[in-house]
């Protein structure tokens, strides 16, 4: 059987170069009007940001991006028919949407899919949209609850209910758009839902690509002894508590108010300037990512909830994907930094138990597994064998 297989094709210096001297001009999009408008206008509201200032930001961030793309809400429904899983669903029934954006490409070109990790959301893909573009038909999502997303209240009270928000809701998008076969890259808590998904799906994932995928680890692992004693500390009760409290970065932000836009524009200031690795950003580009940033956070708490059913404190997961890498159906490649928080070597114990292709790549001078993924300066071609 002819399997694809992933070529690495090393141009990150030439892609942050062209990206950093890139004429800006506005990509063509299609979107509808956003719902959430408030009668206050955003001077006068203790949190300023809105549904439509979240999309509004997006628009200005992917001005920057050359490759035109259309913008869209997938309507997912209002719940799985006949399914008692709480996945997405609330006091209301009113259909969930995906925001979806989707570059133009060649002519049958294959379908890409990327799906972004904790916290995040698709515009933080916006240095590697044009480069992707070239050889793939790029499809980039929200996940549900995030990004200009619908954010539903979030009802799960298990790890398996809040697995299934992520990955049934993903799975009526993909119905929606009505794609049978895809690449799908997940990156950290986004590459954690993709491997769930191509488990429960494989028959649609033609080749997984995890950039730092979350998701490898447990508090079992020996590296948590620290944890194990930091926990017996007051310091470290008190954090343990804030976890299962899911007090979350985003409650912070939005408890500044008027304030937090500031915070935010000194963590990406310094995340992407001072502290960079690699190619740093561009004012231009640190400006609308820091609006497009606070506003993805300081709106409605939902996807972001999910934090403490999925891992334990300390970032270890409660349901490690390690102890199913015999169940992997699909082939896969990880794609790691050499500086990155997410230790690769759970990518090469699970690729002892595969029974499928996987590679296992690392970049040099890249932290690709922290929350925002702009250094992700790399390029792929798949060719089918």
């Amino acid at each position: 059987m002819n399997l694809p297989r992933l070529r690495w094709r090393s141009s990150i210096g030439r892609m942050a170069e062209n990206v950093a001297n890139a004429e800006l001009r506005p990509a063509a999009v299609e979107e509808k009007p956003a719902k959430g408008r408030s009668f206050w206008p955003s001077i006068l509201r203790w949190i300023p940001t809105s549904t439509d200032h979240i999309i509004a930001a997006e628009k200005r961030l992917l001005s920057l991006v050359k490759t035109p793309y259309v913008q869209e809400k997938v309507n997912i429904g209002s719940g799985p028919p006949g399914s008692k899983v709480r996945w997405f669903r609330s006091s209301s029934d009113e259909p969930r949407f995906i925001n979806t954006i989707e570059f133009e490409s060649k002519e049958d070109s294959p379908t890409l899919v990327m799906v972004h990790g904790y916290g995040a959301s698709q515009g933080f893909f916006f240095r590697n949209f044009d480069a992707l573009a070239s050889r793939f038909r790029v499809i980039a999502i929200d996940q549900l609850g995030w990004g200009g997303s619908s954010r539903p209240d979030f009802t799960c009270r298990s790890t398996e209910e809040t697995e299934a928000w992520f990955i049934d809701s993903f799975e009526e998008w993909r119905k929606a758009k009505n794609i049978s076969k895809f690449i799908l890259l997940g990156h950290s808590f986004g590459g954690y839902v993709a491997a769930k998904y191509s488990m429960k799906h494989p028959e649609h994932v033609e080749h997984l690509i995890l950039v730092g995928p979350a998701g490898f680890s447990s508090d079992t692992d020996p590296k948590s002894e620290w944890l194990m004693r930091f926990r017996k500390t007051w310091k470290g009760a008190i954090m343990n508590h804030l976890w299962e409290s899911n007090f979350t970065p985003q409650k912070v932000v939005r408890g500044l108010g008027p304030w937090g836009p500031d915070l935010v524009r000194r963590y990406t200031s310094a995340r992407f300037g001072s502290y960079a690795e690699g190619s740093v950003l561009m004012e231009d580009e640190s400006k609308l990512l820091t609006d497009y940033v606070y506003h993805t956070l300081a709106a409605k708490a939902s996807g972001e909830l999910c934090l403490k059913y999925i891992f334990a404190f300390g970032a270890f997961t409660r349901s490690p994907l390690l102890h199913r890498a015999s169940e992997w159906k699909v082939p896969t490649t990880f794609i790691y930094g050499i500086q990155d928080w997410m230790d690769y070597q759970g990518a090469q114990k699970a690729r002892k138990q595969m029974e499928v292709p996987c590679e296992i790549i690392r970049v040099p001078q890249v932290s690709l597994s922290l929350s925002l993924s702009l250094s992700l300066c790399f390029t792929y071609d798949v060719i089918v064998c």
